[in-house]
């Protein structure tokens, strides 16, 4: 078994979290992807209400194993109450990424939660530690939804290694047991997976999605703030999100502030969302989707990348 100081603190037998995509990772994914041995994250967008992050919760909580909640610093300004449900519900982390994570940090010192925050260059690695988060994760640009695109996961991984003492998990394009025992190799207390779940069937995923994603290639990828501007979202600049290339992109990309302005675009992208005609609707992906093969269980394909990845390391340091 794979042993690091991410399955220590956690108690895992995988050294895998699943990302906490919002809309995607629910408490059924949560659960899923904990039973496989990993650490399963609950994802909480921008307007998640905190009765719905209690009932996420409890379906995490009923399998018995540790999980996490995953929060956005920036939406949680006007929705404080979703951090009160995210600590009531018992998760063993809490990460808080993309804008000001520092106060809410704070507040989970001395509560038994372990804090996580995403980075994306090695000055917000650096800050990360000296501000008491315990778990840092270099996300890389590659990495699909939201998130910096400024360095790819491997220098990351390196310099923030170089930077700082505290476990760092890697995110971005790690899909199979190879990426895995790379960045484990590379000295990552584990790795943090989100793409690899998309076709699974526990995730929020509808068929139609799914079927995007596994007909997807590597280079199918693109990081945009279209979606988000067509539906009013307001992420902080310096927070595109990577998802799959579609029409609706190709019609709107370097037209953002027509599309702002539209009424008829913000329409069309509910309609599609609705209807499932991803033409139009969004898939969020990391560039790791062109290694999505097949529709399986998140607990299949946490155990198989930690076994795969045991087997790789074992042959490399065998020879």
């Amino acid at each position: 078994m794979l042993q690091t100081a991410l399955t220590e603190r956690f108690s895992l037998r995988a050294p895998i979290i699943g990302a906490p995509m919002a809309g995607v990772a629910g408490g059924d994914l949560a659960a899923a992807v904990s039973a496989g041995g990993g650490l399963g994250m609950i994802g909480v967008g921008s307007s998640t209400r905190a009765g719905s992050i209690r009932a996420e919760a409890a379906k995490a909580r009923a399998a018995g194993r540790p999980f996490g909640i995953g929060l956005m610093a920036w939406a949680l300004a006007e929705r404080p109450d979703q951090f009160d449900a995210a600590v009531e519900s018992g998760p063993v982390l809490v990460a808080v990424s993309f804008g000001a994570y520092q106060p809410w940090a704070d507040r989970l010192r001395g509560t038994g939660i372990a804090a996580a925050t995403q980075v994306g260059d090695v000055e917000e690695a650096r800050i990360a530690a000296d501000g008491g988060i315990d778990v840092v994760v270099a996300r890389g640009s590659e990495a699909g939804g939201h998130g910096r695109d400024r360095v790819a996961t491997l220098p990351l991984l390196q310099a923030v290694l170089d930077a700082v003492e505290l476990p760092v998990v890697a995110a971005g394009g790690i899909a199979t047991g190879r990426g895995l025992a790379a960045v484990l190799a590379a000295g990552a207390a584990g790795a943090w997976v989100g793409t690899a779940l998309l076709a699974s069937p526990e995730a929020g995923t509808s068929a139609a999605a799914r079927a995007r994603a596994l007909a997807a290639s590597e280079t199918d990828t693109v990081c945009t703030t279209v979606f988000d501007v067509a539906q009013g979202i307001r992420w902080p600049a310096g927070f595109p999100g990577r998802a799959l290339a579609n029409e609706f992109w190709r019609r709107w990309s370097g037209r953002e502030t027509d599309l702002a302005a539209s009424p008829e675009a913000a329409a069309q992208l509910r309609s599609a969302r609705a209807s499932g005609d991803f033409d139009l609707a969004y898939v969020y992906a990391g560039q790791g989707v062109g290694l999505l093969r097949q529709v399986r269980s998140a607990a299949t394909v946490v155990a198989d990348m930690a076994a795969e990845a045991e087997r790789h390391l074992r042959r490399w340091t065998a020879s």
